[in-house]
């Protein structure tokens, strides 16, 4: 049983990538708000849900995206969960400040960073690495996306955003943070996100779809190994 909470409130990406873009099935009962379905097993909650219009603009200082990130983790009937997946906006601010407070009792598990190969990107992707380790945030480990081009007709692998100083590789060999993996940049990922379809089953072997499955087993190894398995938050850099 998975629940998937998007508090990346002024960009609710999350509706649009799991097909639930134009739901408005956030029910308030005497237990709470009922979060909204993808499959029996996998619940979501997104700011999303709540608004008029995918184009409407959340315009909150901090103190009012705080309240909502609360409601959404007091006040939302999650049921019995194995996991619940945060995903969060890049960044250092008060949607992570927020997690970290909120979940302090509850313990989170760990943290999965997400970067691009060039320099730029590892640049901020260091800091977030720098705020986990201040508040005490375990790192899980590091993904590498849009990790080379793999032509589907000739399959040689082209380098769209070279890893001028090593990539993701070099930055958890000098942080000594584990690397999960690297996802190939492979166009079927944002055809699916932007049509809400799961590219496990749009394109069950590309390469990218073999990265994601082998990133999943090492996270649940890792925590079965450690006996943790409740509260985890995933970071874009």
């Amino acid at each position: 049983q998975v629940a998937l909470l998007d508090v990346d409130i002024c960009g609710p990406s999350i509706p649009k990538i799991l097909g639930l873009e134009g739901e408005q099935q956030v029910h308030q009962s005497g237990s709470g708000w009922s979060p909204v379905y993808v499959e029996e097993n996998l619940g979501v909650m997104s700011i999303g849900f709540l608004l008029n219009s995918p184009d409407d603009a959340v315009i909150w200082r901090g103190p009012k995206k705080n309240g909502m990130i609360k409601q959404f983790l007091r006040d939302v009937d999650w049921g019995e969960v194995d996991y619940l997946i945060v995903d969060t906006p890049p960044g250092t601010s008060d949607e992570h400040l927020s997690i970290v407070q909120y979940l302090s009792a509850a313990r989170i598990d760990g943290v999965v960073v997400i970067t691009t190969p060039q320099e730029v990107a590892l640049q901020d992707v260091r800091k977030e690495i720098n705020f986990c380790r201040k508040v005490k945030l375990p790192i899980i480990g590091v993904v590498e996306n849009m990790s080379g081009f793999i032509c589907p007709s000739c399959k040689n692998e082209s380098l769209i955003f070279p890893p001028t100083t090593g990539g993701a590789e070099k930055m958890c060999k000098d942080l000594n943070i584990p690397l999960l993996g690297q996802v190939p940049l492979d166009p079927r990922i944002g055809k699916s996100c932007d049509e809400g379809k799961s590219l496990f089953s749009e394109a069950p072997d590309s390469p990218a779809t073999v990265a994601y499955r082998n990133i999943i087993k090492m996270i649940v190894r890792d925590f079965k190994c450690t006996g943790q398995a409740q509260w985890s938050s995933c970071s874009s850099g």
